[in-house]
């Protein structure tokens, strides 16, 4: 419906624009008409004027007798071009057409039909021939009834041309027409903006939806697990074992920690949209980091019987950072190559470390599932993850990537993602190093 009105508004907008410069132009065409015949009537009365007035431009002998006396009355011979072309500009001034460019043509016909051009502006003639892009008006000269020139004059009339009339309308109704394109664009871009938040909010929704089932899954097991443990602890050959009592108890607590590290990542992430983190900025050798994350993962590794293929290159490693963050923010990326890792195929990670003169880069490859494009798009958004349907082999809330980014941005670094589904994934992490 909306796109219905859209394009309806703009289709009467059309009409309506097209309209509009049609009516302009008919009045551009009237008012040229009107000064026309304003001016070949003003001629007229000078023409019936000449026959009874020696004070024309019609020479006479010093015996009074005129050597044109037995030809007829023309105003074309009486008048020069500035004196018709000033006419019409005061005509067209009284018609509101200023700085309007013309050409105009006196023409005499002789009784056979012949037309002579008495006077003529400069460019008259082509002007006067191109009757597509240009209008033209004529009015008759004729002698005034009464007159002494009445019955002596010839048939005569003013020929005036207004070249490209498109031009001058669109020049005359540009501030309306930009008026009208502007609005259309904001209504363009109003409904963009529109659809846009509308496909927004969809997103948002299938991620929040994605968000609470994966927040379902998290907290459920440590509640259960809980749970069973409370209920073991109430048997009686439990309680009267200490070493029982003990483990069962240190389950709830292992859990309970769990659940508490579960909260704390979803209040970082509420304090990263705030931008709420203070950073403990100091110098940091990232190489150290990086061999420490790695020594955590050890383990997990050689149950899946993969490795970390470390090349630490880099000639420079110190940086200022937060020690704490940059940890986190390395153990995500690793714990991801690892955690998405093909079944049945043990994981290879490949750490590498280079520098330049200003920055440290710090590269992760895994030949873990990959991603498709889209993934790859969208993976640094808040609790955005892959679609997987209903499996929930992979836990997690989606944050930890959009942590990582966060960090690497606090730190005035760029993150980049690079991947193939099926094949694997590239992280790419450059960090400004300390300055001398």
């Amino acid at each position: 419906m909306i796109s219905l009105s859209l394009i309806g508004i703009i289709v009467i907008q059309i009409s309506w624009l097209n309209n509009m410069v049609l009516l302009r132009e008919e009045q551009i065409k009237q008012s040229v008409q009107a000064s026309t015949e304003s001016v070949a009537n003003e001629l007229a009365q000078q023409k019936g004027s000449f026959g009874a007035s020696p004070n024309t431009k019609r020479g006479f002998l010093s015996e009074g007798i005129n050597l044109d006396m037995f030809k007829p009355l023309s105003i074309g011979r009486g008048v020069d071009v500035r004196e018709v072309k000033e006419k019409i500009e005061k005509a067209f001034l009284q018609k509101n057409l200023k700085n309007i460019r013309f050409e105009f043509g006196i023409a005499s016909f002789d009784n056979n039909g012949n037309t002579h051009w008495e006077k003529v502006s400069p460019d008259f003639i082509r002007v006067f021939e191109n009757t597509a892009d240009n209008i033209h008006s004529n009015f008759e000269i004729r002698a005034l009834s009464g007159t002494a020139g009445e019955n002596l004059s010839i048939n005569e009339a003013l020929f005036v041309s207004v070249p490209n009339i498109k031009g001058l309308v669109f020049k005359s109704l540009r501030w309306r027409i930009a008026t009208s394109v502007f609005f259309t664009v904001i209504i363009l871009a109003a409904f963009y903006l529109t659809v846009r938040t509308m496909l927004r909010q969809k997103k948002l929704g299938e991620i929040k939806n994605d968000f609470i089932n994966n927040m379902t899954h998290e907290f459920k097991t440590p509640i259960a697990t809980i749970s069973l443990a409370v209920d073991a602890m109430r048997n009686e050959k439990v309680i009267s074992d200490r070493e029982k009592l003990g483990y069962f108890s240190g389950i709830i607590k292992e859990e309970n920690q769990r659940m508490n590290r579960q909260v704390e990542t979803i209040l970082k992430a509420s304090q990263l949209e705030k931008q709420e983190v203070d950073l403990n900025l100091k110098p940091v050798h990232v190489h150290e980091i990086i061999q420490d994350v790695v020594d955590n993962f050890v383990l997990q590794l050689e149950e899946k019987s993969g490795k970390v293929e470390l090349q630490l290159n880099a000639q420079h490693d110190l940086i200022n950072a937060d020690e704490v963050h940059l940890s986190n923010l390395v153990n995500n990326l690793v714990d991801n190559a690892v955690k998405y890792g093909k079944e049945n195929t043990p994981p290879v990670i490949k750490l590498s470390t280079s520098s330049n003169g200003k920055y440290f880069t710090m590269r992760i490859e895994d030949n873990g599932i990959g991603m498709n494009r889209d993934t790859v798009k969208r993976i640094f958004e808040r609790f955005y993850r892959a679609h997987t349907g209903n499996v929930h082999n992979v836990k997690g809330f989606g944050l930890g990537l959009s942590y990582v980014k966060a960090m690497v941005e606090a730190h005035d670094g760029d993150i980049k993602a690079e991947s193939t589904l099926g094949k694997g994934s590239i992280f790419t992490v450059d960090l400004p190093l300390k300055k001398n």
